[in-house]
């Protein structure tokens, strides 16, 4: 560029001089020429001037930029990449620029993380407050100007953390609504409610199946559930106890009037109430108005047909109270006898339900009564056996074929046997038994009675009667040796038996058995043979039990015979002086 300057002005000059101009008027086109240069240089310089501090504006904006989105974004460890790059401008705007636009695709990224998560928990705040979610979220423009200066993770960790807790919050929030309509609806169907038309007082997308339906979490929908569950469990209660009385009622009823099954089959699932707990009554529309209105109504019918059934019902309670004592040997409580219960009814001087109670209470009292008794009247019944089997020994001892060979008489032996060792426990068993029944009147604190005598009196009695009727047997036994010796001194004296007219002569004497007859003075048994007095032999002092002895001890013919008479011993004696003499 110098050397075509440097021609060009050598050829001005050749043509200057050429054109004969004088040095005045070549200085002054050549300063018009520097002139024009330094123009032109000076627009040049301005140029750059102005382009430099375009660039070096350019670079400080973006820079700034880079500084506010690294302190916005929290990236401070490239401020020192930054500082150690070169100094010219276009060095440091190229190597700003990349940084830069990663910067704002990095701000850009960490908005749409801080709008969604913003935006999620504004959607949750507003379904918490009550609002509509999506139709209030929606329209609504999110602000993000307010969060711009501070885009760092530690404040997105931070949002996170808000919406965690209340994502945690609205899935708390969720399951209790779920539970409180879950509830509304259990209670409606044992209330026999409409389930709909409840919860839409509350909110009418409460009916709506499934999680995502439930949008509705806000303070005043779970008020209004809660109100609602507690209503309805309060009304549940009302109801419960009013059917469980109504119930107990018909119950009552029902046992009194003896109900067949078929009439108890339509209220067999109310049945179940009144032992259950509150909770535990989960059976559809069991607490309906309709079923309690039905149960009402079959108490009011039950209430109308126990009237005119009462007498019947009376009659037959005492009836069983009547067997149960007769089954038990015991006395009846007299107050409530068919004849004074049948004045009663007919003259309505007492409500017959507590002529019903009455006697169901004095049922109740006589079987408590028969089951302190059991095991005193299991020893009366072992002890009336061995009565039975002592009554039958002496039938079977008063056989005189027992010996001979015939069907069954092997099977009789064996019973005799058995007999006599019953018969050989017979006195411990009377004694235990007295004992025992002592032991029993002591804890009762009142007399044991059998068919309304005392115990202990009839097994004194029985032990009395035995004990006369072991002397009787002694006395026969002794009768009957000294009969024998008689009949051997007769027969040492004659050498032989007596003539058929002196055998005959005996035999009027001996009754025609062969055995002389004792006489038996009237006066010392009483006139009559010894009782064994049982519980069965008993006459009680109204005549209602059996007067037929159970016990009496029967003797065989060869005591019969010595037991129609019996003969003193000055009697015996001079009969056998008169045979010496003949």
């Amino acid at each position: 560029m110098e050397r075509s300057c440097a021609s060009l002005l050598k050829e001005l000059e050749a043509i200057w001089k050429e054109m004969g101009e004088s040095e005045e008027d070549k200085d002054l086109m050549l300063l018009e020429l520097e002139r024009e240069c330094l123009l032109v240089y000076g627009r040049k310089v301005e140029e750059a001037s102005k382009l430099r501090a375009q660039l070096h504006h350019s670079l400080v904006i973006k820079e700034a930029e880079v500084s506010a989105l690294m302190a916005s974004l929290g990236e401070h460890n490239l401020e020192l990449q930054m500082e150690k790059k070169s100094a010219s401008l276009k060095k440091r705007l190229a190597l700003v620029t990349p940084l830069l636009e990663d910067l704002r695709v990095r701000k850009e990224e960490r908005v749409k993380q801080f709008s969604d998560v913003l935006l999620q928990i504004r959607k949750l705040r507003m379904e918490k407050a009550g609002y509509c979610s999506e139709s209030n979220a929606g329209n609504s423009s999110f602000n993000m100007e307010d969060h711009e200066h501070d885009l760092s993770i530690r404040k997105l960790t931070d949002f996170q953390t808000q919406l965690q807790v209340l994502q945690k919050e609205k899935s708390d929030r969720l399951h209790k609504v779920i539970e409180y309509v879950n509830d509304i609806h259990s209670l409606c169907a044992v209330l026999g409610l409409d389930f709909r038309k409840i919860v839409d007082e509350v909110h009418p997308s409460l009916h709506e199946a499934g999680l995502e339906r439930y949008t509705y979490i806000s303070d005043s929908i779970l008020d209004g559930l809660t109100q609602v569950v507690l209503k309805l469990k309060k009304e549940k209660e009302v109801r419960l106890q009013k059917l469980r009385e109504t119930m107990e009622s018909l119950l009552k009823l029902w046992n009194m009037m003896d109900s067949s099954e078929q009439e108890r089959k339509p209220f067999e699932k109310l049945t179940c109430i009144l032992g259950s707990l509150n909770q535990n009554v989960t059976l559809t529309e069991v607490l309906s108005l309709e079923t309690m209105e039905q149960a009402e109504a079959e108490v009011q019918r039950l209430t109308e047909l126990k009237t005119s059934r009462m007498k019947e019902i009376v009659l037959k309670r005492r009836l069983e109270l009547e067997e149960i004592c007769r089954e038990a040997h015991l006395e009846p409580d007299m107050s409530t006898s068919l004849e004074k219960c049948i004045a009663l009814i007919e003259s309505d001087l007492v409500d017959s339900s507590e002529l019903v109670a009455t006697i169901e209470a004095q049922i109740l009292k006589a079987k408590e009564e028969v089951l302190s008794r059991k095991e005193i009247m299991d020893k009366i019944n072992k002890w009336m056996a061995a009565c039975d089997e002592e009554n039958w020994l002496d039938e079977y001892n008063q056989d005189e074929n027992r010996y001979m060979a015939g069907r069954g008489a092997h099977l009789n032996l064996k019973r005799a046997e058995k007999a006599r060792v019953i018969i050989s426990k017979l006195p411990a068993m009377v004694d235990n038994l007295i004992t025992r029944t002592f032991v029993w009147e002591d804890e009762h604190n009142m007399p044991f009675f059998y068919d309304g005598v005392r115990l202990v009196s009839i097994l004194e009695e029985y032990k009395l009667s035995r004990l006369k009727k072991e002397q009787q047997k002694k006395l026969l036994r002794d009768q009957k040796k000294l009969q024998s010796l008689l009949l051997a001194e007769k027969e040492s004296i004659y050498g032989s038996k007596p003539s058929q007219r002196k055998s005959n002569s005996f035999n009027r004497r001996t009754n025609g058995s062969g055995f002389m007859t004792p006489i038996i003075r009237q006066n010392s048994l009483g006139g009559r043979t010894p009782e064994l007095l049982t519980p069965h032999s008993y006459s009680g002092p109204r005549g209602r039990f059996s007067t037929t002895p159970l016990n009496f001890v029967a003797l065989s013919k060869e005591d019969t015979s010595l037991s129609s008479a019996s003969l003193s011993g000055s009697e015996l004696g001079f009969g056998f002086h008169a045979q010496l003499q003949i």
